[in-house]
């Protein structure tokens, strides 16, 4: 099945050049026959998930072959970085979604054209090797848009300028495999008890359910928790939920040039301040909502160990959790939304990208492209048991036991950190909730906050 984008596209008449048997010199011989590795670095997964794709990849380009590398995601950008300090980098590399500004630099952005190299052989009795080379079109912005979820062209495309004396143009710098949208866990078993038969699909009845579930005891000691929702340090990705929690609420997170605007007033009220106020509450002990504190261990152990009846997660942690837990009887549910408004989750995802300082930026592109269309990718969706990013293959998991949460979430998913460093924006929403919770008032630590991410931009 042809892609999508391609169709967009008049055929090119490539350039053809024979050559019988090997004796030829030509260019399109040499580019069709020269030896090429592309590195690939990745984090997550191991070559396994791939190996089917860069087969097939292989097979339309003989010359070429593949060396691939997972890293632990603890020592993946420091090893990342040092590899291109010392000029070892990989040609094609994974970035998470909210790293693409610190990483812009070091990469090589999609150009409009590439030139790849083809070798047919053809005849019945006299044989004969075709060798040609064609311009083909990249995926366009067009393309990007009418394939992917909203918050992939959101968040890959990018304002980039060749040298200093160039003009600005909007180009693509990354392409998914994947997409991960935060879902909510929750314990059959706890909801049982307390008789709530269906797990929330609004926060107002998520606070309801909490409550029924959280068991005080003496000095607010929290003997079961309803949430793992609440503090900033033991909550996994408690980053996502603020900023969820924000973007649901109608947060305006930043402005047209992406500076932060989250700790502004609206017509509409504090709203950036209303989320972190709600989010507060669970772990606020004179609040009746309180089910979490400090003292907890981590989100995810607590959901684990069966201590806490909700935690949210992603796909990514279904498969940790029955590792964990193998007897633990879970389920998977869509994450909360506000009664009567808008739908909105939280997308956090890896992009595919090809380094500034590879020699093989065109076949690294190629099999970038070639790896996420619709026609591959589904081998490695496969292999990862992970959701689509491409609306087209959103119905076909929509029936899976464990994708179809985040599979559906998908085309709802949002974003908003385009800085360059997504750590120090993180470290500020943490240090926000600290300093709500411990009384600091709400407005300046929202301001605070604001002014720490907009230094990280």
């Amino acid at each position: 099945m042809k892609s999508f984008w391609r169709s967009l596209f008049l055929p090119l008449l490539p350039l053809v050049i024979l050559g019988a048997g090997c004796g030829g010199s030509n260019a399109a011989e040499k580019l069709a026959s020269q030896p090429v590795t592309i590195t690939v670095w990745r984090v997550f997964d191991d070559d396994e998930t791939l190996q089917t794709t860069m087969s097939a990849y292989q097979a339309l380009h003989p010359n070429i072959s593949f060396n691939y590398r997972e890293l632990r995601f603890e020592e993946y950008e420091d090893e990342l970085l040092r590899a291109f300090a010392e000029g070892e980098g990989p040609d094609v590399f994974s970035i998470h979604n909210t790293w693409i500004g610190e990483y812009e630099s070091l990469i090589q952005p999609l150009p409009d054209s590439l030139s790849i190299a083809y070798a047919q052989t053809r005849g019945t009795i006299k044989k004969e090797t075709v060798y040609t080379i064609e311009e083909e079109p990249s995926l366009s912005q067009r393309a990007l848009k009418a394939d992917y979820v909203d918050v992939v062209a959101q968040d890959v495309v990018r304002s980039y300028k060749a040298n200093a004396k160039a003009q600005a143009e909007d180009r693509i710098f990354g392409l998914p495999l994947s997409l991960d949208t935060l879902a909510l866990y929750y314990n059959r078993d706890l909801l049982d008890l307390a008789g709530i038969a269906q797990p929330p699909a609004m926060w107002d009845q998520f606070q309801e359910a909490v409550t029924l579930l959280t068991k005080i005891g003496s000095n607010n000691q929290i003997l079961q928790s309803g949430a793992a929702i609440g503090t900033s340090q033991n909550v996994e990705r408690a980053f996502d939920i603020v900023s969820l929690l924000m973007m649901q609420n109608g947060t305006q997170m930043t402005d047209s040039r992406g500076r932060p605007t989250f700790a502004q007033e609206s017509d509409a009220g504090f709203l950036g301040g209303e989320a972190v106020r709600f989010y507060t509450d669970f772990g606020n002990p004179a609040k009746a909502v309180y089910t979490w504190n400090e003292d907890q261990p981590d989100s995810f152990d607590a959901f684990v160990n069966g201590d806490t009846a909700f935690f949210f997660g992603y796909a990514y942690h279904e498969p940790l959790i029955r590792t964990g837990n193998s007897k633990l009887d879970f389920g998977i549910a869509s994450v909360p939304q506000i009664d009567g408004g808008k739908t909105v989750n939280y997308a956090n995802y890896w992009v595919e990208t090809v380094a500034k300082s590879t020699d093989a930026g065109d076949w690294a592109w190629d099999f970038v492209q070639f790896a996420t269309r619709e026609s591959q990718v589904g081998d490695y969706l496969s292999a990862s048991h992970k959701p689509t990013a491409l609306r087209a293959l959103i119905a076909s998991q929509l029936d899976d036991e464990v994708l179809s949460v985040f599979a559906g979430q998908a085309l709802t998913a949002d974003s908003w950190y385009k800085g360059s460093d997504a750590q120090v924006a993180e470290e500020a929403f943490l240090g926000l909730v600290d300093a709500v919770l411990a009384g600091e008032e709400q407005e300046a630590a929202l301001k605070e906050a604001q002014n720490k991410v907009n230094q990280s931009l």
